[in-house]
This record gives structure tokens, sequence and C-alpha cells, in this order.
């Protein structure tokens, strides 16, 4: 099981500064979550930085397995539970936004095309 890093581990903080100019390279998306960066549309989550200081993204089927064939990576597994629509990215990938950049927005068109949840409603 990896490590949680710190908010001041060097290696959380290079993958979060590549997580932001990645999520900054696609129009009208926003990194949300303070403590846990991630991104969303219309309430489904997109991508996320796990403590480890590993990205999680999520990609539509036949995509998601192209991405873990090429890149020699795996389905994203937090907490024990392997993630089914999520991808680990490999940190030399998250450094490298221009190559990273055409996956990451089909893991958002998937997600954009997806019904939106309902607001949560006030108890």
């Amino acid at each position: 099981m990896a490590k949680a890093a710190t908010p001041t581990d060097p290696d959380y903080l290079a993958a979060l500064t590549h997580y932001r100019r990645l999520v900054a390279a696609v129009p009208g998306l926003k990194l949300k979550g303070a403590a846990n960066p991630y991104t969303s549309v219309n309430g489904h989550m997109t991508s996320y930085l796990h403590p480890s200081g590993s990205l999680a993204m999520r990609l539509p089927p036949g995509r998601r397995e192209a991405f873990v064939e090429a890149y020699e990576t795996s389905l994203f597994e937090a907490y024990g539970v392997v993630q089914k629509e999520y991808v680990k990215v490999p940190a030399e990938l998250l450094a490298d936004t221009d190559r990273l950049l055409p996956d990451f927005r089909a893991g958002y068109d998937y997600v954009a095309a997806m019904k939106p949840k309902p607001a949560a409603k006030n108890k």
C-alpha cells in the first residue's frame, strides 16, 4: 500500500503542480477540494489526486484498456478497492501535460456526456 504523502512532501507538491497545469489546459474545468484535489462535471468526478501523490483519471471503456496497455499501468486502487473506471497515471506521464492531455480530455468528455447528478437536498 502506498504511503500517504503530506502537503509538504516534494513528490506530492510536484504531482499537484503537474495536476494543476493539466486541469488549466481544459477550458471550463476547475480544480476543487483543498485537502483532496479533484475535478468533476455535472456532479460526476473525472479525476483526483490521491494523498499518495498518484493521479486517478476516469476514462471511457476501450480508451481505459488502451491506456493501461500503452503506459504499462493499472486500474486505480485506493483503500483496498479497485476503481474500475479509473486508471493510475504514471508520475512521468503526469509531468508531460502535452502527452497526457488527449486522454485527460477524453475522460472529461466521457463524464460530461453522463446524465447530471441531482443536486443534494438540504436536510
